[in-house]
C-alpha cells in the first residue's frame, strides 16, 4: 500500500513538473514579457512565492544582481530548482523551502515580489497578502498571476474581481491590470510609501520645481 502511494506521488509530482515547464504554458504568457512590465533594476532583491521549477525564478535572476529568493514548501520543487540553476551558472536564487508566513525574510527586505498560478491554493489568503506586503520594500511591487475562476471548472480559482478587492483591502495600489489571455489576469500593484515619507518626498519635488 504505502509503495503504491509512493508511486502515485511520484507520478502527481512528474505530471506537475510537465504542466508548469510545458511550452504551451510558455506559449500562453512567457515569463520573459513579465517580466518586461517590471523594469526589474541591476540590483534589486526579487522573491518568486510558489517558485515552482523555476518559470520565474531562473529568468529573474538573470536580469538583476540582486538576490532572488525562491519560495515552495515542495522539497522536490526546491531541488530540482537548484540543479536548474547550478546547470545554467546562476549563482544568486536562495531557495526557501517554506511557506509565505514562514519565509523568514525580514520586512522592507525585497523590491519586487512574483506569485504565479499559486495563491489560490493558500489560505487565508489576506492573511498572505499581508505577509508579502511586509516583506516589501515601500514603493515595491507585486505581481498576481492567477486564472479567472470559471464556474464549470472544479479547480480552486479567485476571479478578478475578488482579487482585485482582496489587493485593495491589504493596502496596495492598483499599478496596472491586465489579460495576456482569456484565461489569464494579471495585476501588478504597489505597496505605498507611508505617510511621512510621501510627505517628504512631495516636499523635496516642490523645491526642486522652484
Amino acid at each position: 500500500m504505502k509503495n503504491h502511494e509512493n508511486v502515485n506521488s511520484i507520478d502527481k509530482f512528474r505530471k506537475k513538473v510537465a504542466y508548469l515547464d510545458s511550452s504551451q504554458r510558455r506559449e500562453q504568457f512567457s515569463p520573459e514579457s513579465l517580466l518586461d512590465s517590471l523594469q526589474i533594476q541591476r540590483h534589486d532583491h526579487l522573491l518568486d512565492v510558489g517558485a515552482g521549477t523555476g518559470f520565474l525564478t531562473i529568468p529573474a535572476a538573470k536580469r538583476t544582481d540582486g538576490t532572488v529568493y525562491a519560495l515552495d514548501i515542495d522539497a522536490n520543487m526546491i531541488g530540482l530548482l537548484e540543479s536548474k540553476a547550478k546547470e545554467e551558472g546562476i549563482e544568486n536564487i536562495q531557495t526557501i523551502q517554506a511557506g509565505m508566513k514562514d519565509s523568514s525574510l525580514p520586512n522592507d527586505s525585497v523590491d519586487v515580489v512574483m506569485a504565479s498560478l499559486v495563491l489560490h491554493e493558500i489560505n487565508p489568503l489576506a492573511e498572505t497578502l499581508q505577509d508579502i506586503k511586509q516583506v516589501l520594500k515601500q514603493n515595491g511591487f507585486f505581481v498576481c498571476v492567477e486564472l479567472e475562476d470559471d464556474p464549470n471548472n472544479n479547480h480552486p480559482r479567485i476571479s478578478s474581481t475578488r482579487m482585485e478587492q482582496e489587493l485593495t483591502k491589504a493596502g496596495f495600489h492598483i499599478h496596472q491590470k491586465f489579460y495576456p489571455t482569456e484565461s489569464i489576469y494579471v495585476f501588478i500593484v504597489q505597496k505605498p510609501a507611508d505617510s511621512m515619507e510621501q510627505y517628504f518626498f512631495g516636499l523635496i519635488t516642490d523645491i526642486k520645481s522652484l
